[in-house]
Order: C-alpha cells, then sequence, then structure tokens
C-alpha cells in the first residue's frame, strides 16, 4: 500500500469519521456494562465462575472490522500512486558502428557479434508500439530500417549486419537525425512528435573524417542533436587490449572512450562503458528502461479494497468464533 501520492476524491476520508464515531460507542457501552455488572455482581464469585478465554478476544472481531471500512474509505477516495508504465509513444534509433575493429575477439567472439545479440536482446525487449529504426555505419552510413514499430525489420536488419572500412562516426549520426526529422514532419513537426533518442554503439575510434570537429565529424553532428532535441546514448564497446589482424599483422584498436562520452556530452545523452556482453547487455537495459517506460499517476485502491475486505471477513469469522455474533 505504498507508494500513495493523492487522492482523487478525499470527501470518502469523511467516513473514516463515521467508523471512529461507531468504535467510540462501543467501547463507550462496553464500559457501561463492565461498571453494571460490577455494581450488581459478587466480585470474588465472579473471579472463580467467569470464563478467561473467550472475553480476551471478544474485542478483536470489531477492531478488525473497523480497521477493514478504513481501508475501504481510503479505497473508495480513490488513492493515487506512481507507477511505471510502458512507453508507446517514443522514437528510436540504433546507430552500430561495423567498421573493421568490430571484429576484434577482445570481447568473445568478437565485438560486433557480442553487439548484434545484444542489440537484439534490447530490440525484443522494448514495448510495442515505440518507432525503432537501425542504422550502421563504417566509411559511409546506411538507413537499414526507418523507424517503425514493426520489431522484425530491426532484428532481420541487425542479423545482417556486415564490416567495411573506415569508421565515419558524425555520418552514422546524421542519418539517425534525418531519419527522426522526417517522423517528425509526417507527425507534425518537432514540438507534436513524441520523444526521440539516438542510441550510437562504437568502439568510438572516428577515422573519417580525423577531426571530430569537423562539419561531417561525430563532435558537430553530436551538437546538430542536441539543436534538434535529439539525446544521443553513448555505448563504448571493448576493451584496451583489442587487436584485428590485417594482411598478417595485429593492428591494436583500443575503445575510444573519450570521444564516445564527448559526443554523449555534447547531445545531452549519456555514456555507458562496455568491455563484455554482460556489461552491453547492462547499459542496454538502463536505456530500455529509460526510453521504454515512464512514471504516470493511476489508481492504487485494488490494494486498499483487498486488505479491507479481508480485513471485513476475519472481523465477521472472529465475531462468530468469540461472540457468536456479530459485535
Amino acid at each position: 500500500m505504498g507508494g500513495l501520492t493523492s487522492l482523487a476524491t478525499p470527501i470518502w476520508l469523511l467516513g473514516i469519521l463515521v467508523v471512529l464515531a461507531i468504535l467510540a460507542g462501543y467501547v463507550y457501552n462496553e464500559r457501561r456494562r463492565s461498571k453494571r455488572a460490577l455494581k450488581f455482581a459478587n466480585t470474588s464469585v465472579l473471579d472463580s465462575v467467569a470464563p478467561p478465554g473467550p472475553n480476551r478476544w471478544r474485542h478483536v472481531p470489531i477492531a478488525l472490522l473497523s480497521i477493514g471500512l478504513i481501508l475501504l474509505m481510503i479505497a473508495l477516495s480513490g488513492p493515487q500512486a506512481m507507477r511505471k508504465v510502458p512507453r508507446s509513444k517514443a522514437t528510436v534509433v540504433l546507430v552500430v558502428d561495423v567498421s573493421l575493429s568490430m571484429k576484434a575477439t577482445d570481447v568473445s567472439p568478437n565485438r560486433l557479434d557480442a553487439a548484434k545479440e545484444a542489440a537484439k536482446k534490447f530490440v525484443g525487449e522494448l514495448p510495442q508500439g515505440m518507432n525503432l529504426g537501425i542504422v550502421s555505419y563504417a566509411g559511409t552510413a546506411q538507413l537499414l530500417v526507418s523507424p517503425t514499430p514493426d520489431r522484425s525489420l530491426a532484428t532481420n536488419a541487425i542479423d545482417h549486419l556486415d564490416l567495411a572500412q573506415r569508421t565515419a562516426t558524425g555520418e552514422g549520426i546524421y542519418a539517425a537525425i534525418q531519419s527522426i526529422k522526417n517522423i517528425r514532419d509526417v507527425l507534425g513537426g518537432k514540438d507534436a512528435a513524441p520523444p526521440a533518442r539516438i542510441i550510437l554503439e562504437s568502439d568510438g575510434k572516428q577515422t573519417v573524417p580525423v577531426d571530430l570537429d569537423d562539419p561531417r565529424g561525430g563532435f558537430t553532428a553530436a551538437r546538430k542533436a542536441k539543436e534538434e532535441g535529439i539525446p544521443i546514448s553513448t555505448i563504448s564497446f571493448g576493451t584496451p587490449n583489442g587487436t584485428v589482424e590485417i594482411d598478417g599483422q595485429n593492428i591494436p584498436v583500443p575503445v575510444d572512450d573519450a570521444s564516445l562520452k564527448r559526443i554523449a556530452d555534447l547531445s545531452g545523452g549519456q555514456f555507458f562503458s562496455a568491455s563484455s556482453l554482460s556489461d552491453l547487455n547492462e547499459a542496454y537495459g538502463t536505456l530500455r528502461d529509460e526510453i521504454g517506460w515512464e512514471m504516470q499517476k493511476g489508481d492504487n485502491s485494488r490494494i486498499w479494497v483487498l486488505w479491507g475486505t479481508g480485513l471485513l471477513v476475519l472481523g465477521a469469522a472472529g465475531a462468530v468464533l468469540f461472540n457468536r455474533r456479530l459485535p
């Protein structure tokens, strides 16, 4: 019964005063009856013949009935509480790095395959009705799935992600921004559209262009996302010890946390660092809870009704058991 924030119709709480008045009357009558009995009874004989058992419990039923009625009055007053409900209106675009560094095996079986597994799990756990898009990028960006509620399209696109050369992080972000703007245009503009979020999963190192502040660089794209009101949550995936084999040589491909954190900061999003599949699933889980669910105020009377009814039943049963009548 915790989490009570407000009451929809508090006038029903006045019924509690009626219950308390009845309880006070019961107590008053019991005291009068006790005094009257003592006045005319021989106390020495009364102590020896009065049954000690039931009298100790005969007030329990009225207490249970009173508490039950009070709980039902609270239920009738419409208790409200905050609860987590699925968010049905939102747009999310998942941007996945498919550059050659994603074949590093510092995360089993490799960065890309682990990323696919975690991404599909994330897609499957998002509430139905949310628009989800998929963008992949290496040297260029591809909008694989425009934002849509159809999860099968997203899952199929993730399954078919393939590696390619170079890393144009800015292009991936720009493609995601444009896909969200297209949805907004259909829905009546930026102010009328539901909230949007970009999730960028990468090992971080941009190579095209080299300067992240270039007009097509990742930092510039992040600033553009900020202007559009689209936060970018970045997931840096990999370890500092990652390597890939190119032409028979092991080339170091350490994860670049700094640039991805900067992209998140510039856009107003969050940064996550994941060095294993479990870390990646945890990051996605946090984002799923933030993006896919929201706190709303709603009716919380059911638990009060259940407890109140239960106490009324116990009180009535107790009255029959201990007093052979209703109190």
